[in-house]
């Protein structure tokens, strides 16, 4: 097959024809197979990081036979430039990807992405629904063409027919290029009752039990990408029912930090896109418990998914063998800072959960706060399952954490977000994260213009004062500034003595 996407019968079909199992890599390495968990806008909402609301026994049972990094953050809070980086082992400016229509190879079309890497030493690979940002998929790096879940995202009929309503309507005023999918949205949430593959990710499930079926007794580096809880919040009514009695809480902090520079803000567009939401002004409190709740359901809807697959994972005696690796692209916005959904450079939006479990680790059920980044995850795995480790990966191995969990490691974690000043231009924020502090600068370079944060998270947990213009803070804005500077190698941690 020469198509990236193919149907749910034609992706097994080619994970039927694949070749004998491959000779074991010599050496005493391991050569573990990789299962590889994306999961879109999760963030650290999870029992495994303290949350005692949430419904998330699957990713938490992960997490006691693995090692949790309570603190990863990835390079840019949104779909596409994170993926991209994580995948390429390459930070933002490099990809030169800050938003969701370029493909990393117009501009990197020599990149061996990390799935590729391992293709390239022997390894299967498939990648199955969102892997790379949707519509942007990478055919190289597929051993097996990768699969898509089909039908209607909503999982109603009525909403079936409201989009081909509305797509008809598009076709006839001559709008062919506008997406259907964007301008037919309905409301942000809701509860079919239906089963759980009726829905997207359930098929994903489904696709990835089978996979591992036929795809045992040879290496492979499976790529299992779950949507929810990406909005709409649409998970099967059962999910929903685990919270009917729930006490959910609003955002504590439902306002801009102190002295922000208003570009470090933004109006959730992406949010006000539903049909329940004002097209301006603050989401109510009955809406945003809403919200809420409609988050927690699509997270325990993926974690049900996440828990057949590893379930079959055990059922077949591949668990031993196997690392398994669990990622939330981004974190997400549930009102703190008065924001929704991700497109920020504050804590909320950078840091990600970040799970991985490799066979007899004695680190298993721990958890790490040392500051990593998902432009680490490709260089780990490879050094864990004995792939050469490409030199021009802009991030470092965290396989030494996964043996010390409690080690010295990086001084920094960088991030950065695009966004358009009015009168001014096009400002880049970069910003760092410290093991005290988080440091953003945002310039307009030809305007020789520049707003600054600093938020000090040991006096000010939430992060709900900018403290970088304060008198008191000159000196140690002048330290982030060049620190920033510096950039990532000069963070990256000190070889042991």
């Amino acid at each position: 097959m020469t198509n990236a996407t193919v149907s749910r019968r034609g992706a097994l079909a080619a994970l039927g024809g694949l070749p004998p199992a491959l000779a074991a890599q010599t050496g005493r390495r391991p050569r573990y197979n990789v299962l590889f968990i994306a999961v879109d806008d999760l963030r650290p909402e999870l029992g495994c990081y303290g949350n005692t609301l949430i419904h998330s026994p699957n990713i938490d049972r992960l997490a006691s036979r693995g090692l949790v990094f309570s603190r990863a953050y990835c390079q840019q809070a949104v779909c596409s430039p994170s993926r991209t980086s994580l995948l390429t082992g390459l930070r933002p400016d490099t990809t030169r990807v800050y938003e969701l229509q370029t493909h990393f190879r117009k501009n990197l079309p020599d990149a061996v992405t990390l799935p590729e890497q391992f293709r390239k030493h022997g390894y299967a690979t498939t990648g199955l629904s969102k892997v790379f940002h949707g519509g942007l998929d990478d055919a190289q790096s597929w051993s097996i063409p990768s699969w898509v879940p089909n039908g209607p995202a909503w999982g109603s009929p009525e909403n079936a027919t409201r989009f081909e309503r509305v797509a008809a309507s598009l076709k006839e005023r001559g709008l062919r290029n506008q997406p259907a999918a964007q301008a037919s949205r309905g409301p942000s949430w809701a509860a079919p009752d239906v089963a759980d593959n009726a829905l997207a990710d359930g098929k994903t499930a489904d696709t990835a039990i089978a996979a591992l079926q036929q795809l045992r007794g040879q290496p492979f580096f499976l790529a299992t990408g779950f949507l929810k809880p990406h909005l709409p919040f649409i998970a099967p009514k059962r999910y929903h029912d685990l919270y009917k009695d729930a006490k959910f809480q609003l955002a504590p902090n439902p306002f801009p930090p102190k002295n922000v520079p208003p570009v470090a803000l933004h109006n959730f567009g992406e949010l006000r896109s539903y049909s329940d939401i004002p097209k301006d002004g603050p989401v109510s409190d009955e809406k945003a418990l809403e919200l809420i709740r409609g988050y927690y359901a699509a997270a325990s809807y993926t974690d049900a998914q996440i828990g057949r697959v590893i379930g079959e994972l055990e059922r077949l005696k591949l668990r031993e063998s196997t690392i398994v690796i669990l990622w939330g692209d981004h974190g997400w916005h549930l009102g703190e800072h008065g924001l929704w959904n991700k497109h920020s450079n504050f804590e909320i939006a950078a840091r990600a959960p970040l799970v991985i479990s490799v066979p007899g680790q004695k680190s298993a059920g721990r958890k790490s706060a040392a500051l990593v980044e998902f432009v680490d995850i490709y260089p780990t795995l490879c050094e864990l399952c004995g792939v050469p480790v490409p030199g021009q990966l802009e991030g470092t191995s965290f396989a030494p954490l996964v043996a010390d969990p409690g080690r010295e490691w990086k001084t920094a974690a960088f991030s950065q977000y695009p966004r358009a000043v009015p009168g001014v231009g096009q400002a880049m924020g970069h910003s760092m994260r410290t093991d005290r502090y988080r440091y953003t600068e945002w310039r307009v370079p030809a305007k020789n213009w520049l707003a600054v944060e600093l938020y000090d998270y040991q006096n000010d947990p939430l992060g709900n004062v900018n403290i970088a213009g304060e008198p008191g803070s000159a000196a140690l804005v002048r330290q982030l500034s060049r620190m920033l500077e510096d950039g990532w190698k000069a963070a990256r941690p000190k070889a042991p003595a």
